[in-house]
């Protein structure tokens, strides 16, 4: 009885952090850039496993991964926003080491410096991309291949890279942005990929199919939650009478 009231238990937590997870991307449902963290049943289900059927302690394909695939690009208006259409990413830099984002909404500091919306500058294949104090961000120009101009002067390019098959191996940096836990892994310059200037890449997170997990992860946390009430009411019960 044992063995069973400890598997229930590690079937709760598991559902416990499967709803974080449909949670935390219903939350950023209207984040821009936003990548969704496939959740369990996304994986299971899609393989057509019933999800009653789940072994939440043995399962090795419920460790949760970040989709990246493309989102609905929405048009703005706005000079500075920036969305990437096919596979890789603008490059942000910090003093922990480059970060990696979907998210154009960028911006210009008092220095001139491009920055994302936290202030951080953004790269360019040539080092950081200054504005002239000058232009104004509605002379801008962005190229679909990422290089700014305003007029006949060209301004920079920004620094766009992918990671190829190695894209599942980034990680959450939080602000919408991921980095590469592993230094051997380095990006190459993205080939494969579209800048739309005026536009922002919306979040990929699909609200239907996230509530339908979380109305699948429901019942089965209630239903856990009722098979651990009924082991612990037959261990008392055992106790009882073992006690006389």
């Amino acid at each position: 009885m044992t063995e069973i009231t400890e598997q229930v238990s590690s079937s709760i937590d598991s559902l416990t952090k499967e709803f974080g997870i449909i949670a935390h991307n219903l939350a950023n449902v209207s984040t821009t850039g936003y990548k969704r963290r496939c959740n369990a049943f996304t994986n299971v289900l899609k393989a057509g496993q019933s999800a009653e059927d789940i072994d939440f302690e043995t399962n090795t394909e419920l460790n949760s991964v970040l989709d990246f695939s493309q989102a609905h690009i929405i048009q703005t208006g706005r000079s500075l926003d920036l969305a990437l259409n096919g596979s890789g990413f603008f490059v942000i830099e910090t003093t922990d080491g480059p970060l990696y984002t979907r998210n154009g909404i960028f911006q210009i500091n008092s220095n001139g410096q491009l920055t994302d919306s936290e202030g951080r500058i953004v790269a360019g294949q040539n080092g950081t991309i200054t504005i002239p104090k000058t232009v104004a961000p509605s002379q801008l120009h962005v190229s679909a291949d990422g290089s700014i101009s305003a007029g006949s002067v060209s301004i920079g390019k920004f620094r766009l890279v992918d990671f190829g098959q190695n894209q599942s191996s980034l990680l959450q940096a939080g602000l919408n942005c991921f980095y590469m836990p592993d230094p051997d892994i380095q990006p190459t310059d993205a080939e494969n990929i579209v800048v739309k200037q005026g536009f922002q890449e919306a979040s990929n997170v699909q609200i239907i199919e996230e509530l339908v997990d979380m109305m699948l992860v429901t019942r089965l946390y209630e239903a856990n939650m009722k098979l651990l009430s009924v082991q612990s009411q037959a261990s008392n019960s055992m106790i009882s009478v073992a006690m006389g």
